[in-house]
């Protein structure tokens, strides 16, 4: 009861302060997200954060609250839609209630590496992006105002997967959305839908015969015990959308508003090289643990898993077809 009346009490308070005069309002920012320590959103979020009081000279400060303080996705994502939380980061697609196609940035092969997922999702230069976040703005009255670089996802199992054929008709863990299900069944598997608390005993038991995740939840959550190879697909690029109540973008001081966007700017390409430094050390890592690691030099058919895959979603998601050519021809 107690934690309830506190965030109640913190969101009115946020929410007084969307509504108080410039001079006020531009003294602190309020920033949610849902992640834990030591993940890489909350070193982001608080780092943006000294960065963005350095850059103001002081003016602006941003104040975090992590770990679902001021409530889980949905109501954070709330919260910057009525202005009681000023900012915010999740997937792309945790907006897709608004404007629908703005989960194509979540998408499986639309991404030619992790330098063209940084341009294609950048808010300032991305065309694709331009275009729904005004949308979004118009729809919601949220924003688009940088992202977040979390890794690549790649497949894990008991045998070696060089290709879609590997996979076909054997049972395969599917995250339980809809862009999920039809990637793993342009995989060739079976979706199985399996929490991921469950995960660890369902690869055991052979409930499912692998699944796919970026190498630090592999890592993480000791996959390594359960499953023998992995293969660097890559097929899924992760990246969390920062987004803010464009009504308090907006009301920010022309100069804050400039130090806020360069450190966005600045932190969402850090958060890239924190990204490709991690995952060069957990490759060794995993393999140090026994894993395999199957690449296109020991022959994985990265070819044979786009085509396969992207059909499939175009399949399931045909309006998003024409973004995802124009998200390909960014350069």
């Amino acid at each position: 009861m107690t934690f309830a009346i506190t965030r109640r009490a913190a969101l009115a308070a946020g929410a007084a302060l969307a509504l108080a005069p410039r001079e006020a309002f531009a003294a602190t920012l309020r920033y949610a997200h849902v992640g834990a320590a030591g993940d890489v959103q909350t070193r982001f979020a608080e780092e943006l954060a000294a960065a963005v009081r350095t850059k103001s000279g002081g003016k602006t400060e941003i104040r975090v609250f992590p770990n679902s303080q001021l409530g889980g996705v949905s109501e954070m994502v709330d919260g910057v839609q009525q202005g009681s939380i000023q900012m915010g980061h999740h997937d792309f697609a945790s907006l897709a209630k608004f404007v629908p196609e703005v989960g194509v940035f979540n998408a499986p092969y639309i991404y030619r590496d992790g330098e063209h997922a940084l341009r294609a999702t950048d808010p300032d230069t991305s065309p694709v992006l331009k275009e729904i976040n005004d949308k979004l703005v118009a729809a919601s009255g949220v924003r688009i105002v940088g992202r977040i670089y979390r890794g690549a996802r790649h497949i894990s199992s008991k045998f070696p997967v060089r290709s879609p054929a590997d996979l076909a008709n054997k049972p395969f863990r599917a995250v339980p959305l809809e862009l999920w299900v039809s990637m793993v069944k342009g995989f060739g598997a079976v979706p199985t839908p399996v929490e991921v608390a469950e995960l660890p005993t369902a690869l055991m038991t052979g409930l499912v015969v692998g699944q796919e995740n970026p190498l630090t939840m592999i890592s993480a959550n000791k996959l390594f015990e359960v499953q023998s190879h992995v293969s660097m697909t890559g097929h899924m690029i992760s990246l969390l959308a920062v987004f803010a109540n464009d009504r308090a973008w907006q009301r920010l001081p022309a100069d804050e508003r400039t130090a806020l966007t360069e450190a966005l700017r600045e932190k969402g390409r850090e958060s890239y090289e924190w990204a490709k430094a991690d995952e060069a050390k957990l490759v060794s890592e995993l393999q140090g643990r026994g894993m395999t690691f199957i690449t296109a030099e020991t022959g994985l058919d990265q070819n044979a898993f786009r085509t396969a895959v992207l059909r499939q979603v175009n399949q399931d998601f045909p309006a998003w077809a024409p973004l995802i050519a124009r998200i390909g021809e960014i350069r």
